[in-house]
């Protein structure tokens, strides 16, 4: 039996946003309607840009061709019966019959003369686009009329909230020609259109968060911003997921830690950590065949812990039914009963068995649900967390399963796993335009998940070996910025432009720092010749060891950097942390996130910085 971890177990490298392109055949960029070259204040034009058989990707571009700034825009355009659009991001896309509306977001509807702006889509169907307008007039070019899309809705509230069933309500929007309509929203995907402001929503499941929102439509049939989100779990169960109102505090453990790193469950105990968290994701379950599958057997089951290795001072026995961390983590739950466990299933390394599983996800949620609730552990586990990097993207190896395909996996373990069971899943944080975020349908997927770890972490790193450096997890851009639209702010700013609500996403921090070596500069933007010398792997090092080793000298966007010699290093400190704990207040959401226990110092200080941050 082996002592020391495979080395693929010890290479869960967290990438969340590196740069990747999958190339597509020609025949799949088959343009329908070009931009016209008639005169007029506004232009659309329809691009096909994948078709995967099952279904396809479109996508139109908007052009202000005007000498005034555009407020709103509205693409309209007919679809032979039989071809629907079945899911939409940067626009919010309606339809009666066979004739579709695009509508503009809240963030994207003015535009500069000259400037464009792109929504896209998936559908089904074979059937080409037809009849054209925007704003009334043909897509080659007309009049803009002028009107102000409505003001947002009030907060809707809850009341008669029961097992199946609540009713829903909220303060009017205004509007200079009056308010025809509200559109409501369950987890970013809308499941009525209403008169009135009130909205009695059945069929849902007991012990069940859901997230409501509502947009008001103008009698020009525009949309203006949505309301802000409502959180509300309906009633019954027995063991259900945390208070939707409670601020998350979840950890990664890894279960390779246990070998060369000597990190035990033990040591969230006599960190103080474990009473400072609110969840733990148990990393990694391997992905094989379409299956969820055991990562590591002999981490996970069957290590035997001495007395003053294990969480309650008891040694584990020769014939004893369970051992190893899962034994652990049950003796620490008796200790922590609030504290909630989920085996997450995937990472880095493990992510390309993602895509069989999404061609058959029935299958692939019954073998998950059935390794997560055997009988020899399931106390230990309160649901599922799915870390497939990326969806439709590429990561350590590129997944061609389509854009809805993340949809559908999250649809099918919700489905098999429950109400009562906890489902989330760690999505990238690729806020740049046409990134990762925009190439699956990551807001008809959150209707499915308790919440999304948003991996607002390892944005730049000495993969690239010259530079420039730069901070590894920016919470804001920042004047030099490698690349725009990579750091957290533009990530969560994104994913709330989906519609997806605040109070499903955590924000994530790096328990580590990324480092290059051959660095003259103090500050960002330096060259470099290589990855700066690591204890496990170079180019990445714990806290606790940078905290002392290369001590953080300044800040940038958020985030603690030094120069030690020639070697330059990003991370956060607990300083940096309070400051992203703030921000993460601020902006509504359910939490914070990291990757992982290990690399903080052995009285917890990072660990705890969150916890304070969020009280």
């Amino acid at each position: 039996m082996s002592t020391a971890p495979p080395p693929r177990i010890r290479l869960f490298r967290r990438l969340a946003a590196t740069v990747a392109s999958v190339a597509l055949p020609a025949a799949g960029l088959v343009a329908l309607a070009g931009p016209a070259q008639a005169a007029g204040s506004a232009t659309a034009a329809y691009t096909k840009v994948s078709d995967w058989g099952s279904g396809f990707e479109g996508k139109w571009t908007v052009k202000n061709t005007g000498t005034t700034t555009l407020t709103s825009w509205t693409v309209e355009w007919d679809y032979p019966a039989g071809t629907a659009v079945t899911s939409a991001w940067d626009a919010d896309v309606t339809s009666s019959g066979t004739h579709w509306t695009g509508k503009n977001k809240s963030y994207n509807g003015t535009l500069a003369p000259g400037a464009t702006v792109s929504f896209g889509f998936n559908g089904t169907g074979s059937g080409a686009p037809a009849g054209c307008r925007i704003n009334g007039a043909p897509c080659e070019g007309g009049t803009i009329p002028a009107d102000t899309p409505p003001s947002a809705p009030g907060t809707p509230t809850a009341s008669g909230i029961t097992e199946t069933s609540l009713a829903l309500g909220w303060s009017a929007a205004t509007d200079d020609k009056g308010v025809k309509n509200y559109d409501v929203f369950r987890g970013g995907v809308k499941i009525a259109t209403v008169t009135g402001t009130s909205y009695t929503d059945t069929g849902l499941t007991k012990a069940t968060p859901y997230t409501y929102s509502v947009t008001a439509r103008d009698t020009a049939d525009q949309t203006g911003p949505s309301s802000a989100a409502l959180s509300v779990t309906t009633a019954g169960g027995g063991t259900t997921p945390p208070d939707p109102g409670g601020k998350v505090k979840l950890g990664y453990f890894t279960d390779w830690g246990v070998y060369q790193r000597n990190y035990h469950v033990k040591n969230l105990v006599t960190s103080g950590s474990a009473a400072k968290i609110t969840h733990i994701n148990y990393a990694f379950g391997n992905v094989q065949g379409g299956k969820c599958t055991v990562g590591d057997a002999y981490a996970d089951y069957d290590k035997a812990y001495t007395a003053d290795q294990s969480v309650d001072g008891k040694a584990d026995t020769w014939d004893q039914p369970l051992r190893g961390n899962f034994n652990q983590l049950r003796k620490l739950k008796a200790q922590y009963p609030g504290l909630k466990v989920l085996w997450s299933f995937g990472g880095w390394t493990w992510s390309g068995g993602f895509g069989q599983a999404a061609a058959n996800p029935a299958a692939f949620a019954d073998s998950c649900y059935s390794l997560v609730e055997d009988p020899r552990w399931a106390d230990v586990f309160d649901g599922i967390d799915i870390d497939w990097e990326y969806p439709n993207a590429c990561g350590l190896s590129c997944d061609t399963s389509g854009a809805a395909s993340l949809k559908n996996l999250l649809s099918a373990l919700r489905t098999k796993f429950g109400g009562s069971n906890l489902v989330t899943a760690a999505i990238s944080a690729d806020g740049s335009n046409g990134g990762k975020l925009d190439l699956a349908d990551y807001a008809g997927a959150a209707q499915y998940v308790d919440f999304y770890n948003v991996m607002t972490y390892d944005f730049f790193g000495a993969w690239d070996a010259k530079g420039p450096t730069a901070p590894h997890s920016p919470l804001t851009s920042y004047a030099g910025i490698p690349i725009a639209g990579f750091n957290s702010e533009a990530a969560i700013t994104k994913l709330k432009g989906k519609g997806i609500a605040a109070s499903k996403l955590n924000l994530g921090i790096g328990f580590y720092g990324r480092g290059w070596t051959g660095v003259t500069q103090d500050a960002p933007g330096g060259t470099a010749t290589g990855p700066a010398p690591g204890t496990y792997e170079q180019g990445i090092e714990d806290y606790r060891v940078l905290k002392s080793s290369c001590p953080a000298t300044a800040t940038v966007a958020g985030t603690a950097y030094g120069r030690c010699g020639s070697n330059w290093w990003s991370y956060d400190t607990p300083a940096t942390i309070a400051g992203k704990m703030s921000w993460t207040k601020s902006q509504g959401l359910r939490g914070a996130f990291f990757w992982e226990f290990s690399g903080d110092t052995a009285n917890g200080e990072l660990a705890n910085a969150i916890h304070t941050g969020l009280q």
